[in-house]
């Protein structure tokens, strides 16, 4: 088990590593002046390939939090309301990362409207979600 929690451990670590750094890729394609082609056409690269890592680490980090919660109990119970609130928030990651998803191929297809100010806001959502994420696992509060 400890094996399983330790690869869930990086692969989380670096699914959100990859949620950290998407929407700054995102700042920069919101501030690409219009005439700078090949800077919109290198940054939109970089930012559909993180999109295809991150998610390739996300299933791996999902799949082993779900074996340690379905098979070895990890949170099973009446009294593991932390877990509940855990689980609420990894849904809520998921989301933010089906976003980001949306958000890509509005830059694709030159069609965001949003502007740098509201990506760097945007950007610090994952940060939250970590942070709430891991002090309920570690303190498990309720």
């Amino acid at each position: 088990m400890l094996w399983i929690k330790a690869f869930h451990i990086v692969m989380v670590a670096s699914w959100f590593a990859g949620l950290f750094y998407l929407p700054r890729i995102f700042v920069n394609l919101a501030m690409v002046p219009q005439d700078s082609v090949a800077e919109f056409d290198r940054l939109l690269l970089m930012a559909r390939k993180l999109l295809r890592f991150t998610t390739l680490l996300a299933v791996p980090a999902l799949a082993l939090g779900l074996v340690l919660w379905l098979y070895y109990g990890i949170g099973l119970g009446a009294d593991n309301g932390w877990m509940h609130a855990k689980l609420g928030l990894v849904a809520l990651t998921m989301a933010y990362h089906w976003q980001c998803a949306v958000l890509l191929r509005q830059f694709a297809g030159q069609t965001n409207t949003r502007s740098h100010v509201w990506y760097r806001w945007f950007n610090e959502t994952p940060v939250m979600l970590m942070l709430i994420i891991v002090v309920l696992v570690v303190v498990k509060p309720f």
